[in-house]
């Protein structure tokens, strides 16, 4: 599929990510017309054929199934393409994600009920530095365009570095700096233990909302702060009732860990006689504001053997879940179901967490194991999980200018070229896109009105460089793997190759 006319067919970009002198202005009035046109009316994604588009500036001005006349800046016709509105991927680990490939997969403890935070996680943690964190942030830029995420909810430790390198990609974020009032670590690879912060976490706040007004409404109004208190069994009642507080003040969201590990659920029930999700209501901060990250090990969990409401006090409360299927499947984990949460009534979201940083990985797992899980091949449709990455986070944040194409929306739109072996043949286009679509499907990407990749090539970040970078940087942390163990094992102990070497 050809790129847009007037935009260079294969733009070069430096290393810094920033696109390269000379690269036009994306024009103020487009016409995109495809084959296939996935917008939003009456409520709900409609299929419409042979639609046409029309954005004016950053935003959508028209959605049609009829000619446009009049004159336009630029015309981009796609007869075999397919128009959806981007991705929004609720729930990113950027500075740390990416060094999951090759290390985390196929280990585990059944001790630890085979989950990576006890282990893995502290050593890779303790072998990052600045440098090998930007580099993972910088690849990251390339990942998530090049699969389709338009829109991010960050959470991590390196905040100016990531709006920055979110700034020069184009894309659309909310960041959060993450901050707790303990640290979780296993000092004998059997228990899991807790050190508490004298401080109870209160200046990692101040901190954290200093940097959410610093980058509030940047490049443009695409960039925002969120409030990241990390970890449920990492929080005193103090700094959550603070941090809600503080939200509530600024307008901005906050994203908590929640229900991630039997060992945390235990933890939960042996201190505070109650499971994660009872004890956030009884601190009174589960509202619409609050998105809980990975919430798979609620009452009724298969795991668990607990009888309790957690789905019943999640949809009563409207605070939100962020699935990350991926990183749970590979565990031998599985959310008890993603149906079934939302049939309770809570608003379903979906995020990547880990490698890769792919929604069309999100939206796949999730779909296979809620069939897997309840044995039921409708559920959940590729229209609830692409719902769940579109329309859901749109409404989390009580914006009805993303993840749609409707007049007045954001201009976040992706082209795909449907005439690929993996989209061919194509009948119902949502379900060829959840199912079957690659990232190499992926045609065009506009974010605010701004192309960002056209023809399949990157127009704002090299990838080649960001690759080599992340290379580079991941062979140096690999050979400092070590002090973050407890037993102090280096990467071949804690995750041994597959192969034995020639």
């Amino acid at each position: 599929m050809s790129p847009p006319t007037s935009l260079p067919e294969s733009p070069s970009a430096s290393p810094s990510g920033r696109g390269s002198v000379g690269l036009p202005v994306t024009p103020r009035r487009i016409l995109i017309t495809c084959g296939h046109v996935i917008g939003f009316r009456d409520g709900a994604h409609r299929h419409l054929r042979n639609g046409s588009v029309v954005v004016e500036g950053n935003r959508v001005a028209e959605v049609t199934g009829a000619t446009v006349a009049g004159d336009f800046d630029q015309r981009v016709d796609c007869p075999e393409g397919l128009l959806t509105p981007g991705l929004i991927d609720m729930h990113a680990h950027m500075a740390s994600a990416p060094y999951d490939r090759s290390f985390v997969e196929d280990v585990g403890k059944p001790g630890f009920y085979f989950s990576g935070l006890p282990e893995l996680l502290p050593a890779l943690v303790a072998a990052l530095d600045p440098e090998a964190e930007r580099a993972a942030i910088d690849f990251s830029m390339a990942e998530l365009t090049r699969s389709g995420t338009t829109t991010v909810f960050e959470i991590g430790g390196r905040g100016d570095d990531t709006a920055a390198a979110v700034e020069r990609a184009g894309l659309r974020a909310w960041i959060g700096e993450g901050y707790g009032a303990a640290k979780w670590r296993t000092r004998d690879g059997r228990r899991m233990s807790f050190d508490w912060k004298p401080d109870g976490g209160l200046p990692g706040l101040e901190a954290a909302r200093d940097f959410c007004a610093r980058v509030h409404g940047r490049a443009g109004g695409r960039i925002h702060g969120q409030f990241t208190p990390m970890q449920v069994a990492m929080v005193t009642p103090e700094l959550l009732a603070r941090t809600d507080a503080i939200a509530r003040e600024m307008g901005l969201p906050v994203t908590l860990h929640t229900a991630e590990a039997v060992f945390e659920f235990h933890e939960m029930v042996q201190r505070e006689g109650c499971t994660p999700i009872e004890w956030l209501a009884r601190q009174g901060v589960l509202s619409e504001r609050m998105i809980l990250g990975h919430t798979i090990f609620t009452s009724g969990n298969s795991w668990l053997n607990h009888p309790g409401r957690d789905l019943a006090i999640l949809a009563d409360s409207g605070a939100s879940v962020a699935h990350c299927a991926w990183v749970f499947a590979r565990r031998g984990i599985m959310m008890e179901s993603f149906a079934r949460y939302r049939d309770a009534g809570v608003r379903m979201c979906l995020g990547s967490d880990t490698a890769p940083q792919s929604m069309l990985q999100a939206m796949r797992s999730a779909s296979i194991l809620c069939k897997v899980a309840d044995r039921d091949s409708r559920r959940a449709s590729a229209r609830e999980v692409f719902d769940a990455c579109t329309l859901a986070p749109a409404a989390v944040l009580g914006r009805d200018d993303l993840g749609r194409i409707a007049p007045g929306a954001m201009a976040d739109l992706l082209i795909w070229d449907t005439r690929g072996v993996s989209l061919a043949p194509l009948r119902d286009p949502l379900r060829n896109l959840v199912f079957s679509a690659q990232p190499e499907d992926l045609a065009h990407v506009m974010v605010d009105g701004d192309w960002l990749m056209t023809g399949g090539r990157l127009l704002k970040v090299d990838a080649a460089a960001a690759s080599a970078g992340l290379q580079r940087a991941a062979e140096r942390v690999w050979a400092r793997i070590g002090p973050g163990d407890w037993a102090g094992r280096g990467i071949d102990a804690l995750s041994p190759p597959e192969l034995a070497p020639w």
